[in-house]
């Protein structure tokens, strides 16, 4: 957090920092200028931001941080440029050091078991991040109208929390703050408080975070920033432990400071906010320009390529050394480049790139080996030891990742991890009506017992755990080994346990051991003398009796907030999945999931795609009132999703309705004058900055994936304007794709796929036929990013088709 007020209460009394401030404004704006002037055309539009708010907040004292303990770490885009300006003179921007804030950590949240002293209104929520805080004693308001006026009313400023469920760090801040009666006290009484949900509310976490990484070159979860009654931010940061530690001011500290200079030097406060808002809304803009065109897509392909190349870690794959995250949006460009690259060096070495860490990830810890799925990231470079986490748009994107590496690779072992990653979704994520969970939390209490959660506590084991329950003799091992040798050689667990101190900082780890694999089942099998396919027995059944264990294991917490973008991410893994491996399962498990979505999730009478609904105590679905309407990712994700749901089934209600909630985007979201989407509905007057989001992160971009859902429709329906709102998107974003195509490589896939255009795929016959149905599985059984495949029942339907590039597959025909 930067906050120069702060600094100067213990330097000098109010008048000498209002003084102090005026003349800093003065200088601020000149500089800004000048700044703005000679970067304008050379920097990126984020930097203009980290310029013009690190020039201001130098003008009257020190820049401050809120330290680097969050959740789910957001720093801007390391490949754009770094500006210091030799004009400002300013200290540089503190980004909370990555080591820190990405290792595990202790705490979590505590158990009690005697009766609540407090509860606030947020017991009247849904969400599950809410109602984890209904007993702070803290007056908590949910974000609406309620807090907003409240705050107008009494004239104060609002603290906004903003947080998601499984947030080990949120837990830590509610733990250590807003359950002390002190800073719970001190908050009711000066601050209207809102807290947040991240999840149910995006837009409000993509203008709060603007501003904080603006400020302070970072961000994270929690969020705390103040507001003004109007909800201007003013000041921000992340997580504060609840006293001053050192050099760092705790929370209690942070709270009294804003509150003598809210009564003091108001006006300062709120122009300075004033002023970063309107450089936030100037240098967030992604416009066209009047008759520009996308950029030039093998060009902008082939810089995506060595952007990745560039960053990519040879040894275990990723790109970083640590913490290293999956990055699908990176993987599913790899393979795309490799596959109208094939013949060249560079694309060889894109599919290496993609296969190996995809190899490297599946043996990882980062890799469930008992209960499937994949953990959120890795601490180390090594895919080792996993930050616990699950999430439901990680599994989504890997799940797709993997089947379309077996597609390329023909490789079976990607198709099982993709089969083991919906295994998971099906058993541990799925509601009975269809839907999907959100997420698994990273912290529960140890099997050991006490009185705290900690990180990762349900899926490690002690050498001895493992000895107990594996004590079986294996007939013709080397040296009467049991199965617990041959589990403990083949997955690393060692007597003192696995994990190496600097992945463990917090000492939770101690003893326990982190399941990777160390060897190759043909090495197993001939260190111990016996058979491939008995170790491959063996293991499967030692897997088994430790998934069995952990049934008897407190669970981590679940949040089973079902949400309509990660819902929809979802159904498209089902669908690719099902179609690839011609799993009817599966492809029932896709429609149920798009059933789910038009009855659950989507208002008929207002045509309103619906952000969330609920698990309720009876196990019902549940929907708040109002309920929140759906975001661009939330259209986006469902439109992919619905028409890999039609290519995967071939059953056209799912293609009309695509087309139905393609045609409400357009009107809800789409900006006439720039091009592109808005992530979220421009006329709401709460929402102070009407962004496009321009990368592709945890998640692609809801603009990412309608440049590619528009291209396909418009394939589909003959809609020759959603061709050209696809090209129009592009050229919005232009810039950035020229300048940095890594930080967009979902969007880079559609500038190619236009270039590359879609092959039509028809084929003609019954779609029960045998023949139709090899025909079918020979076409799924191939990586074909730029296609699209329809059916017909009669051939002269073909010939009333308009589209173009088509290729008519009729009887038995043979692919290379």
């Amino acid at each position: 957090m930067h906050c120069t007020f702060l600094a100067g209460v213990n330097k000098c009394d109010n008048t000498s920092i209002a003084h102090n401030t005026a003349i800093g404004y003065s200088c601020w704006i000149r500089m800004l200028r000048l700044a703005w002037r000679r970067s304008v055309s050379k920097y990126s539009r984020v930097e203009y931001i980290r310029i013009s708010s690190a020039a201001f907040l130098r003008a009257d004292g020190t820049l401050q941080s809120s330290g680097g303990n969050i959740c789910r770490l957001r720093t801007q885009n390391p490949h754009l440029p770094r500006y210091k300006s030799p004009l400002l003179h300013f200290q540089p921007a503190y980004y909370p050091s990555s080591s820190v804030s990405m290792s595990m950590a202790s705490g979590g949240e505590g158990s009690s078991s005697s009766p609540h002293r407090h509860t606030n209104r947020l017991a009247k929520e849904r969400s599950p991040y809410l109602l984890q805080h209904a007993h702070n004693p803290v007056d908590w308001y949910p974000w609406g109208e309620d807090a907003f006026n409240k705050a107008k009313h009494e004239d104060k400023p609002i603290f906004l929390s903003v947080g998601y469920s499984t947030c080990h760090w949120c837990h830590v801040m509610e733990r250590e703050s807003f359950e002390d009666e002190e800073i719970g006290k001190i908050l009711s009484e000066n601050f209207v408080c809102i807290k947040l949900d991240r999840e149910e509310r995006p837009d409000v976490d993509k203008v709060y975070m603007t501003f904080v990484q603006a400020t302070s070159g970072g961000g994270g979860w929690p969020m705390s920033v103040w507001l003004t009654p109007d909800l201007r931010p003013f000041i921000g940061g992340t997580y504060f432990p609840p006293r001053d530690h050192g050099r760092r001011p705790g929370l209690k500290t942070v709270l009294t400071r804003i509150i003598n200079q809210w009564q003091n030097n108001r006006t300062a406060l709120e122009s300075s906010g004033e002023r970063i808002l309107e450089a936030l809304k100037k240098g967030t803009a992604v416009d066209a320009n009047p008759g520009e065109s996308p950029p030039l897509a093998p060009d902008i392909a082939k810089r995506c390529f060595q952007q990745l190349a560039h960053s990519f870690e040879e040894e275990y794959g990723g790109f970083r050394d640590a913490p290293k995250f999956p990055t699908p949006v990176n993987l599913m460009f790899l393979m795309t480049y490799w596959s109208v690259n094939r013949s060249t060096s560079e694309g060889i070495e894109a599919l290496q790139m993609a296969l190996h860490t995809l190899r490297m990830m599946a043996l990882g810890g980062i890799h469930d080996h008992v209960s499937q799925g994949f953990h959120r990231y890795s601490t180390d470079s090594s895919w080792h030891v996993p930050h616990f986490e699950k999430m439901l748009y990680d599994q989504a994107q890997l799940a797709v990742a993997y089947i379309n590496a077996s597609q390329v690779s023909g490789e079976r072992v990607f198709a099982d991890v993709a089969q083991d990653i919906l295994l998971y979704v099906s058993r541990d994520l799925s509601d009975k009506c269809g839907g999907f969970y959100s997420a698994e939390d990273a912290d529960s209490v140890p099997a050991s017992g006490g009185p705290e959660k900690r990180e990762g506590a349900f899926c490690v084991w002690t050498a001895s755990e493992v000895r107990e329950l594996l004590q079986d003799v294996v007939e013709g091992a080397t040296g009467s080994a049991t199965q617990a040798d041959i589990f403990m050689h083949h997955y690393g667990v060692k007597e003192q346990g696995n994990v190496a101190p600097e992945q463990d900082p917090h000492g939770e780890l101690q003893g326990q051991n982190v399941l990777i694999v160390r060897y190759s089942v043909e090495l197993t099998a001939a260190h111990f003398g016996i058979r491939i396919e008995k170790v491959q027995e063996l293991l499967a059944s030692a897997r088994a009796k430790l998934a069995e264990v952990r049934t008897s294991r407190l669970r981590p917490h679940l949040d089973t907030k079902m949400l309509a973008s990660w819902n929809g991410l979802m159904l498209s893994a089902y669908a690719r999945v099902g179609a690839v491996l011609g799993d009817k399962a599966l492809l029932e498990r896709a429609t149920e999931a798009g059933n789910f979505l038009k009855e659950h999730l989507w208002d008929a009478e207002r045509q309103t795609i619906l952000r969330s609904c609920y698990r309720g105590d009876q196990m019902e679905v549940q929907q708040i009132f109002p309920p929140i309407s759906g975001f661009l990712d939330d259209y986006a994700f469902i439109i992919c999703g619905l028409l890999d749901l039609y290519e995967a089934t071939l059953q056209t209600e799912w293609l009309q309705w695509a087309e139905e909630l393609q045609l409400r985007q357009d009107v809800l979201f789409w900006d006439d004058h720039g091009g592109g989407y808005f992530c979220s509905d421009p006329t709401d007057s709460t929402v102070l900055l009407q962004l496009k989001e321009d990368q592709d992160g945890a998640e692609p971009s809801g603009n990412s994936v309608s440049a590619f859902n528009l291209l396909r429709l418009s394939h589909y329906t003959g809609r020759q304007e959603w061709l050209q709102r696809s090209q129009q998107l592009l050229a919005a974003f232009s810039d950035r794709l020229t300048r940095v195509p890594i930080a967009l490589p979902e969007m880079v896939r559609a500038l190619m796929a236009q270039h590359y255009t879609l092959k039509q795929i028809v084929i003609c016959g019954q779609r029960d036929a045998p023949d139709t149905t090899g025909l079918l599985e020979a076409v799924n059984s191939l990586f074909l990013p730029h296609k699209r495949l329809q059916i017909l029942h009669h051939l002269e339907n073909m010939f009333q088709q308009k589209h173009r590039h088509s290729h008519m597959l009729s009887g038995p025909v043979g692919f290379p």
